[in-house]
C-alpha cells in the first residue's frame, strides 16, 4: 500500500559505500572523526553547514543548560524502567525521552512556535511585536492558558539558567528579533495574567537558537539531545546504585487509594 507522497526519494544526510561514508558532503573517517567536535557536527547534521563561532556557542550554552535538572519525571521514569529491565539501557532511554512533554523539558518546542506566531501576528497585523506580544498575553489569559516559555514551579523569583542564556546571547551579540519579543512577553505578563511568570530556559533556548540560525522545526532537538546526556549519567548511576524502586516505593506510600472497596474491606 503506498501511502503519502512518492515523488521525493532523497536524503541530502549520508551515504555509503565499500569505500567510503560520506556526511553532508564529508567523508567521515578523513574529515570529520577527530576533527570536528560534537556540537559542531550536530549543527552540520541538521543545517548541512559547519556553525559560525556564535552560533557554536550558543547551542553549546543550551545544551548545557538543559541537559540536567534533577528528578524530573522523565529521570524517574527512565532509573525505574532500568531497575526493572537492567538489561535494557534502549528502553530506560527511551521511557526518559518518551517522558519529555509540553510541561517539562520538551516545552522548548512550545515556546517557539509561540515566540514565531507572535511575530507572525505583528506582521499580518501591521503592528509592533510589543502590541502583538500584549495582545497574545491577553488572549492566553482569556483561555487561561499557560505562555509557553514564562514561569516556573521552582524559580519563581527567575529563572536562572534563563538569565545565563539570555546574557550570553546579548554578549556574543546573538539576540534579535526573537529574544526581544522573549523579553516583551516577560516584561507585560505579569500584569496581564496577575502573577509572577519570569522566563525560563524553555523559553530561552528556543529564542537565542533561532536568532542564532537554528531551525524552528527543530527545536525539539535540542533538549532531547541534552537530556540524552542527562538520562546517561542517571541510568549509569543506577545500575551501580539503584533507586528506582526506591522511588517506586515511596510513590506508593504517597499516594493514597480512593476507589470502591473490595468485597473484603467493606466491613
Amino acid at each position: 500500500m503506498r501511502i503519502g507522497k512518492q515523488d521525493q526519494s532523497f536524503t541530502a544526510i549520508a551515504t555509503s559505500d565499500a569505500e567510503s561514508i560520506t556526511v553532508r558532503g564529508k567523508d567521515l573517517c578523513d574529515e570529520l572523526i577527530g576533527k570536528i567536535d560534537f556540537t559542531d557536527y550536530f549543527w552540520l547534521l541538521v543545517l548541512g553547514e559547519h556553525p559560525t563561532a556564535k552560533q557554536r556557542r550558543m547551542m553549546d550554552a543550551c545544551l548545557v543548560a538543559i541537559a540536567e535538572h534533577g528528578l524530573v519525571p522523565s529521570v524517574q521514569a527512565a532509573r525505574m524502567t532500568l531497575a526493572a529491565g537492567p538489561d535494557a539501557w534502549q528502553g530506560a532511554m527511551s521511557a526518559g525521552l518518551l517522558g519529555m512533554g509540553s510541561v517539562v523539558a520538551g516545552s522548548s518546542e512550545a515556546a517557539a512556535y509561540f515566540l514565531q506566531e507572535v511575530l507572525d501576528k505583528a506582521e499580518a497585523d501591521d503592528t509592533d511585536v510589543e502590541t502583538a506580544a500584549i495582545a497574545s498575553l491577553k488572549a492566553c489569559a482569556a483561555a487561561k492558558k499557560k505562555v509557553p516559555g514564562l514561569g516556573h514551579p521552582q524559580h519563581d523569583s527567575g529563572d536562572p539558567r534563563a538569565n545565563v542564556l539570555l546574557e550570553i546571547a546579548d554578549d556574543i551579540e546573538v539576540s534579535g528579533r526573537y529574544v526581544d519579543c522573549l523579553r516583551l512577553l516577560g516584561k507585560h505578563a505579569p500584569e496581564i495574567t496577575g502573577r509572577p511568570l519570569p522566563i525560563n530556559v524553555s523559553g530561552a533556548i528556543p529564542a537565542t537558537i533561532l536568532d542564532a540560525g537554528f531551525p524552528l522545526q527543530a527545536v525539539k532537538a535540542v533538549p532531547l539531545l541534552a537530556r540524552a546526556a542527562g538520562l546517561s549519567a542517571h541510568l549509569y548511576e543506577e545500575s551501580l546504585r539503584s533507586i528506582g524502586f526506591i522511588m517506586s516505593n515511596e510513590a506508593d506510600k504517597a499516594i493514597t487509594y480512593d476507589g470502591p472497596k473490595s468485597s473484603k474491606n467493606k466491613g
